[in-house]
């Protein structure tokens, strides 16, 4: 369903909350390996996504990647749209140009509501809230 950039992103940010849950900052050997991803894939990943504010890194020893503790959960809808952009949560599932209730593809009436629970499910799911469950 998504990239593998998006994947690798959810599985990263998800290891590396429940590392900071035992105040451990992992680095990106130790990622990649636990999340079975290329190296330098998820050393870029992880770079965006702490230019774009949603992690924090530090270097050296005792560095590593952590989320702030003062900021509030991420949802998943946040990362998915900054990895993917927003077109997953508002485009036609046929792949039209134009497809509205109006104007609609063969598939309109039935991906609709797909479309409104894959929203509404990656709103309301969070990093946090995943790596509290994987935890568990």
């Amino acid at each position: 369903m998504f990239s593998k950039e998006t994947e690798y992103a959810i599985r990263a940010l998800v290891y590396i909350q429940i590392q900071n849950f035992n105040n451990i900052r992992p680095g990106i050997i130790e990622i990649a390996n636990k999340i079975n991803a290329p190296q330098f894939f998820v050393g870029k990943i992880l770079q965006r996504l702490v230019r774009q504010g949603f992690l924090e890194s530090l270097r050296g020893k005792g560095g590593g990647f952590f989320f702030d503790q003062n900021k509030s959960d991420l949802p998943l809808k946040e990362l998915i749209t900054a990895t993917e952009g927003g077109k997953i949560f508002s485009d036609c599932g046929f792949g039209l140009q134009k497809c509205d209730d109006n104007n609609h593809c063969p598939l309109h009436e039935s991906y609709a509501p797909i479309r409104e629970v894959l929203n509404t499910m990656y709103s309301t799911e969070s990093i946090q809230k995943l790596a509290k469950k994987k935890r568990n």
